[in-house]
């Protein structure tokens, strides 16, 4: 697993040493000490539960869910956008464009 996947606090083993994560870029050594951890290092967790879900691959998701899940939310983007006080018809436009174009951009890299 990589270190960009695991979540704050998240114990794992790299390069025979023991470390949590302490923040997106650094962990603590156990003993004392941090260390910046390089985003290709490939890391062992210890946490069991964490070691779980990082074995989820992107290959096990469902495509629709996935999608059910965009669409629901680019609907209360839209709504949002509505609600959104003082903007112009014109910039309302403009941003629904803009998030719709981003929607199907999304939708085409998933497909």
């Amino acid at each position: 697993m990589k270190f960009q996947h695991l979540p704050i606090g998240a114990r794992f083993e790299f390069e025979g040493k023991r470390f949590t994560k302490t923040s997106p870029l650094v962990a603590s050594e156990e003993g004392g000490g941090q260390r910046m951890i390089p985003r290709y290092a490939v890391l062992r967790g210890l946490d069991e539960n964490m070691a779980k879900t990082a074995d989820v691959k992107v290959s096990d998701l469902n495509v629709n869910a996935v999608l059910a899940a965009f669409t629901e939310f680019e609907s209360a983007a839209v709504q949002l956008l509505h609600e959104v006080a003082g903007i112009g018809t014109e910039q309302l436009a403009h941003s629904k464009t803009a998030l719709a174009e981003a929607g199907q951009k999304f939708r085409n890299k998933i497909a």
